[in-house]
């Protein structure tokens, strides 16, 4: 393929499908927009929550990229947007459900915000480890209830940490960690052993993690091998103070699984981000535990990782239609259409 300045010179236009109507989504993408005039991009903004198909084909059908949420994408979409639209970019890190073989077929060049939020979830993720350990839903609901019960709960400062996935994210709630005087523990079966020891982190495995842990945070991709990854026989492994926090995906743990180990009191405790069904159906028996905090998929959601995601997604698109090699490129073999 060659390089988009050889082939024409029009005003590029990407469409963001991403973000609700709102005051803060309206002062983001004001910024966007002046952001992406300032590199010669045209910016339109589309709110679609909810995902609708159709209406995303309408929308992209018209646009030469398109920034795009955590909703399906296949063949389905990429065969009526084709002739026009060369470039998706994923709004955040989780691609699992972009058909990549797909948008290959159709030389569509998918692309994703890698890093931008790494903060924003990490601090979450470490939010969620204190509520939880510290028991501030419990203890809130005892206040709202009028009982004045004060329960007993437990420090992180001191405390043993797992982390399971030590890419970007779980090495950034490494650091944060290392104010509290923690010991630290990671696995993670596709990075080399050194980088966790140059953050002072000792590499284990699953079983010994969870056996061992006082609060573990999963910071995986949805993958076919992480699908239910944390089941029963992990989840009782963990000692009945401990914890776990979830801010990757949900299918990552088996929450029916979750949920015994829960109202058992086998565990202490958990927080959760995500969940197998967004958004989580009021029938799900997770909504009937007081030792859970739940957030709406809320981790990247702070005005500083939402521009830094703005502002990666359209410096991706930027550097695609000057002819240079796109940032965190999800399939290359787009070019051999």
């Amino acid at each position: 393929m060659r390089p988009y300045n050889e082939e024409n010179t029009e005003m590029k236009k990407i469409v963001s499908l991403f973000g609700e109507e709102s005051d803060v989504f309206t002062s983001l993408n004001e910024k966007a927009r002046a952001y992406a005039a300032s590199l010669s991009l045209e910016y339109v903004w589309t709110p679609m929550i909810p995902f609708q198909e159709s209406a995303a084909i309408e929308a992209l059908k018209d646009a030469d990229a398109g920034i795009i949420d955590i909703d399906p994408y296949g063949e389905s979409i990429f065969k009526e947007i084709a002739d026009r639209t060369k470039l998706l970019v994923r709004f955040g890190v989780g691609f699992d459900k972009v058909d990549l073989a797909a948008a290959s077929r159709f030389g569509i060049a998918v692309c994703r915000t890698a890093g931008a939020n790494t903060l924003g979830v990490a601090e979450m993720a470490l939010t969620l480890i204190l509520t939880t350990r510290r028991m501030i839903a419990t203890n809130q609901k005892c206040v709202a209830s009028g009982q004045w019960t004060k329960n007993v709960a437990h420090e992180t400062i001191g405390s043993t940490l797992g982390i399971v996935g030590f890419g970007a994210i779980g090495q950034a709630v490494a650091d944060l960690l290392k104010g509290f005087n923690c010991k630290i523990l990671a696995y993670d079966p596709y990075l080399n052993e050194a980088a966790m020891r140059a953050k002072g982190v000792k590499p284990t495995t699953l079983e010994e993690l969870f056996t061992t842990a006082d609060a573990i945070s999963l910071h995986l991709p949805y993958t076919t091998e992480t699908h239910n990854l944390i089941g029963r026989k992990l989840l009782e492994r963990m000692k009945p103070s401990s914890i776990i926090v979830n801010t990757s995906r949900g299918n990552i743990i088996d929450e029916e699984a979750l949920y015994e180990v829960l109202a058992s009191n086998k565990i202490a405790g958990a927080g959760l981000d995500v969940f197998g069904v967004e958004p989580l159906p009021l029938s799900s028996p997770l909504l009937s535990l007081e030792n859970i905090v739940m957030t709406p998929h809320v981790s990247s959601q702070t005005h500083e990782s939402l521009w830094r995601i703005y502002e990666l997604a359209i410096d991706i698109a930027s550097d695609f239609f000057a002819g240079r090699e796109p940032k965190h490129l999800l399939n290359p073999e787009y070019r051999a259409r």
